[in-house]
Order: C-alpha cells, then sequence, then structure tokens
C-alpha cells in the first residue's frame, strides 16, 4: 500500500483565488506546507496529515492531550494568519479533515452556496476583539485593609457589622453597574463603526488568565480600509473616566465569530466517498 493512503486531508480555510502567493517557508500541521485545492471557483487550503492521528478514534484522544492540542492549534493559526493578510478566509474548526482531495471537492461543492454567502459578508473585513474588565482587589490586600480597618475601628454591635457589609456590597454593586453601563455604551459606539458585530459569553478569569470581571467580550467585523479608524476609537477610551476598568484590544484576525455556525458542516474527521 502506497504512502499516500495512510494520509488524510486536513483543511485550514476556504477562500477565493488568492490575489498574492502565501510565504514559501509557510508551514502548517506536522510541519507541512499548506497547498491550495481548487473547485468551481472556491479554493480549500489543505496538507496532508497521517492517518493514526487524524482518524477518529485517534483524534479523539488526542484531543484530550492538551500538548497536543495547544500545538496543533498553534500550526491551525499560523496558517490562518498568513492566509488572512492576503486574503478573507473563512477558516474551518480544528481538525476538520478528509479522506482524500475527493472528500474536500465534495465539501466545497455541496457547501457552495454557503461559503459563497459568508465569503461575500467578510469579503474585504478583519474582526477585531474588545474587551472590558472591572479590576478587582488582590486577596491578600482586601484581608490587609480589612485587618487594618478592624483594629482602628471594631464594630460595637452586630447591627453595625451588617450595616457595614450593606455599605461594601453597595459600593461593589455600583461599580458592577457603572463598568456595565460604561461596557453597554462603549459596544453601541464600537457596532456604529463596524459592519457587524457579535457579543459572546463573558470569560472566566482562570481561564483567560486576565485578572478581574469580564464585563464586555465583543468581537466587530470592520472593513481594512477603518481599521485604523476603529483602532484609534477603542484608544480614546483611555481618555474617558475608566477608573477600575481595562479595555482590551486583539486582532486583526480572520472573521471567526462571523462565518455561522453552519459555515464549517463537513467539519470533523471526513469519510470517503
Amino acid at each position: 500500500m502506497s504512502v499516500a493512503s495512510h494520509e488524510l486531508r486536513y483543511v485550514y480555510a476556504v477562500c477565493r483565488p488568492l490575489d498574492a502567493p502565501l510565504a514559501a517557508d509557510l508551514t502548517g500541521v506536522g510541519g507541512v506546507p499548506p497547498r491550495q485545492l481548487t473547485h468551481e471557483g472556491l479554493v480549500a487550503l489543505v496538507g496532508p496529515v497521517p492517518e493514526r492521528d487524524f482518524a477518529e478514534e485517534p483524534l479523539r484522544a488526542h484531543l484530550e492531550d492538551l500538548d497536543w492540542l495547544s500545538e496543533t492549534a498553534r500550526a491551525h493559526q499560523r496558517v490562518i494568519g498568513a492566509l488572512t493578510s492576503v486574503t478573507c478566509p473563512l477558516p474551518l474548526r480544528l481538525a476538520t479533515v478528509f479522506r482524500d482531495d475527493s472528500g474536500v471537492r465534495t465539501m466545497l461543492e455541496e457547501g457552495a452556496a454557503r461559503f459563497w454567502r459568508v465569503l461575500d459578508r467578510i469579503d474585504g473585513c478583519v474582526e477585531w476583539g474588545v474587551k472590558v474588565h472591572l479590576a478587582s482587589a488582590d486577596p491578600s490586600e482586601q484581608r490587609t485593609s480589612a485587618s487594618a480597618s478592624a483594629e482602628a475601628q471594631k464594630p460595637l454591635s452586630g447591627r453595625d457589622y451588617l450595616r457595614r457589609r450593606r455599605e461594601q456590597r453597595t459600593a461593589q454593586d455600583e461599580g458592577w453597574k457603572r463598568a456595565e453601563v460604561f461596557a453597554q455604551r462603549l459596544h453601541e459606539d464600537l457596532a456604529r463603526h463596524a459592519d457587524d458585530s457579535r457579543l459572546h459569553a463573558p470569560q472566566n478569569a482562570s481561564l483567560s488568565n486576565t485578572p478581574g470581571r469580564n464585563i464586555l467580550n465583543a468581537a466587530y467585523l470592520v472593513p481594512r480600509a477603518h481599521s485604523e479608524e476603529f483602532v484609534e476609537l477603542v484608544d480614546r477610551t483611555k481618555d474617558a473616566d475608566t477608573t477600575g476598568l481595562t479595555v482590551e484590544l486583539t486582532g486583526p484576525w480572520a472573521a471567526y465569530s462571523f462565518t455561522g455556525d453552519d459555515a464549517a458542516d463537513g467539519g470533523g474527521t471526513g469519510r470517503a466517498r
């Protein structure tokens, strides 16, 4: 049996024909350069991957291996990032794999209407991410401050203690409300300067490695030609009263948030057809 029969096709993204070549030294999953597979005007960026790692059963096991998953995700994003620098791709899910080139062509043919619809929507645009975090004091500092305050003026009664607790909760609630009002106004302003926007669920601080409470987690589809203006608009938030708040801008990215849930149908481990 030939070596080729042991290789599957890893698909990174779907796009229009490229107007400029990708970097000659670009490599993807497994350190292999991706290639273009064209079918009826659509291009799939693909690369060979070993069946022993990407067939259904071994892939399921690998997805539980954080080191393997992280390495694969970095290689995947490396290709998507390079592709985004020369076109506006529709990125597919991590580990979208097919048995052979025929399977990839079938995916392109069956999903053509959907792919063209998404590519038309994101044409000429990139995605920018904006997060707003409400800073929270370090727990050790809170304990130290509380201890010092207690030594300086101990509660005279249980009623006094409860009153102070209510005051603390009120101040905290007011801080959250102020942050939410700021985030809502910022989102509305940014959305007016974007072709489209998405509000994502707030990130857990333990997962994002960012201290504080995530108040806003949004994505904006912005024309490349207007990206500089969009970035300046976010930067101007530094001139506002944002005490206790952090505004984080990320991008530009491929338009991950604007491809639609059905844009990557055919993802996952492919089947021979």
